[in-house]
């Protein structure tokens, strides 16, 4: 896919965002990818996740947090604005 020619990959949840980036390269954007199901277990799964997808960006420029495939609907939109408010507040510089 890389080969395509994109400047940035969309990554869904069943591929570590490390990973995928190493399949692209670096010199690529990539966007994902919080598995959907997490903020649907609470917000201490969807939290971990986060955190683990932003450790797994590693601070790099070029990643565009989001859900993996788009938000379920029996989703709690206060889960969602607290991962928002978290993902702003862990990486802004």
């Amino acid at each position: 896919m890389a080969s395509a020619g994109s400047d940035l990959m969309s990554v869904d949840w069943r591929v570590r965002l490390d990973d995928a980036w190493q399949r692209i390269g670096f010199d690529r954007g990539v966007q994902g990818n919080l598995d959907p199901v997490y903020p649907l277990a609470g917000w201490d799964v969807a939290l971990r996740g986060a955190r683990d997808v932003l450790a797994r960006a590693a601070g790099r420029v070029g990643h565009v947090f989001n859900l993996g495939h788009g938000v379920m609907p029996e989703t709690d939109p206060e889960i969602l604005k607290r991962l928002v408010d978290t993902v702003h507040a862990e990486t802004a510089r």
